[in-house]
């Protein structure tokens, strides 16, 4: 696998030409988990100005996933029989996340950026899995948030019963404050590690953050304020003292600290959308993070300026940009669904999640409170195999469904002569090019994939004699030969 060095010298000034084929894919697989042929051809020629208000507008409009009938369940609503209350628990989760994943193929920036938040904001499942409820208002604090007001998703998200489980808000108690969530809250969440704080703003902080214990020691009850655990104490933070409280944290850091929180914040978004090096002497990355954390701070911590500046930028566009970050699990699997646009139902989706845990990437369950890591972390020997042997796997199991989806992929890929064009390697090298953002490497790679594609009709003498078209009974065939052979391809693995 090549690493990709980030020399992008392109600005944030907009990119002003027609959107091609290859941007517009380029967009979609970034802003969403890519798109099929039809949708990508029916944005070619947009302007970016265009087509990014569409998904911002689409972000900022959607609705979060409708709440459960066990949203508000406690203990009290399960079964007292451990294994029957297992079993429904476990039901849930999965209709949950089933849920989500759906969500994630449907609406494009919005849980694209829910996503990316889950990462940020991390909270482990299996810290609180038998508590679905908490699991559920978390992921709506990050779909309704995802796009909105930076300020009011930190104050939101740090008031989560899954938050306050995770990083022991739920033990910070007026007598014997507990940090973990104040160390975070400054290190990863808002500055970036020791970045404009000191160990004695992280114990003056924890005390402000006391009080929110109320039933969050057993059971499944939201965690809510009890004012006879916090702290009364004067506590200076950033050096301001008072008797402040939890509102009064979030108001401190974001007047005291906004020029770090914004360039915090977009250096991540930087390194999630545009490149993962955002420090590389060959780009202008840090000037771009600059102007972005400008803009960030000039609109009050609203996230859709920024990322609309960002996504209609020539830097976005940038040739360099194209084809540079290596795919996630979920990014691997995802993307192909919506790519080859085949049909899918509630059991493939759950199926995606679960092979996305076995390499490396577990629904709602980031590695550590650090999150993934992402980009080269997702490839090493195991992982690698693991990609290719599921990757396979899911083809055959399209195929095995309906052949004939394979011979339309084929088809909609070469454009309005797919049915009839009588050249294989034409075809082929329209379907390399459908899910490989830059292409093969070199000629002899892309002969070695159009050989796969050939090999159905190859003892035959319809590409000498020009009778051969994707019509013919095998041609759905060769479309799944030539996926199998791509999927293990190095290009397969980057967006």
């Amino acid at each position: 696998m090549e690493y990709f060095i980030n020399c992008n010298t392109s600005s944030l000034a907009q990119y002003t030409t027609p959107l091609d084929k290859t941007r517009v894919e380029h967009l979609y697989r970034r802003l969403g988990f890519s798109a099929s042929v039809p949708t990508i051809n029916a944005a070619v020629g947009q302007s970016a100005d265009a087509l990014v208000d569409t998904f911002i507008n689409e972000a900022i409009n959607a609705a979060p996933i409708p709440a459960p009938e066990w949203a508000d369940w406690t203990d009290a609503n399960y079964p007292q029989d451990d294994d029957l209350r297992r079993q429904l628990r476990r039901a849930q989760g999965e209709e949950f996340a089933t849920a989500y994943g759906n969500s994630l193929l449907d609406n494009n920036l919005r849980d694209r950026l829910s996503f990316f938040w889950s990462n940020h904001f991390v909270t482990e499942y299996d810290i609180y899995n038998n508590c679905n409820s908490f699991l559920y208002y978390y992921v709506n604090c990050l779909q309704r948030n995802a796009i909105g007001n930076f300020r009011t998703f930190v104050s939101e998200v740090g008031l989560t019963s899954a938050m306050l489980r995770y990083l022991d808000g739920v033990f910070n108690r007026r007598q014997r404050p507990n940090e973990n969530y104040a160390r975070e809250l400054y290190e990863l969440f808002t500055l970036g590690e020791g970045n404009g704080y000191t160990e004695d703003d992280i114990v003056e902080t924890a005390k402000a953050l006391t009080g929110y214990t109320e039933r969050g020691e057993v059971g499944c009850t939201q965690i809510t304020y009890d004012p006879e655990q916090f702290n009364t104490d004067d506590k200076t933070i950033f050096g301001q003292t008072g008797n402040w409280g939890y509102d009064d944290v979030i108001d401190i850091l974001f007047t005291q600290k906004e020029d770090l929180i914004a360039n915090f914040i977009c250096m991540k978004l930087y390194e999630f959308f545009v490149h993962p090096d955002s420090s590389d002497a060959s780009s202008n990355a840090p000037q771009i993070i600059s102007e972005l954390a400008t803009t960030f701070v000039a609109n009050n911590f609203e996230l859709a300026p920024v990322l609309s500046q960002l996504f209609k930028s020539q830097h976005f566009f940038d040739e360099t940009a194209i084809g540079v970050i290596i795919k996630s699990p979920f990014d691997l699997y995802l993307n192909f669904i919506k790519e080859t646009n085949f049909t899918y139902n509630d059991g493939l989706v759950i199926n995606a999640i679960d092979a996305s845990a076995m390499i490396g990437q577990e629904l709602f369950d980031p590695v550590d409170v650090a999150g993934w890591q992402r980009d080269r972390q997702w490839i090493n020997t195991n992982y690698m195999i693991g990609r290719w042997l599921s990757m396979e796997t899911f083809v055959q199991l399209f195929y095995q469904a309906d052949t004939e989806q394979f011979r339309t992929l084929g088809i909609q890929a070469t454009g309005p002569t797919g049915a009839t064009e009588s050249n294989p390697d034409v075809v082929a090298r329209a379907i390399i090019d459908k899910f490989l953002p830059k292409g093969l490497l070199t000629e002899a790679d892309y002969a070695v994939a159009i050989a796969a594609f050939r090999e159905p009709y190859e003892d035959n003498n319809v590409y000498e004699t020009g009778t051969w078209n994707m019509m013919l009974d095998d041609a759905d065939s060769q479309v799944y030969l030539l996926l199998l052979h791509l999927v293990k391809e190095p290009e397969f693995q980057l967006k």
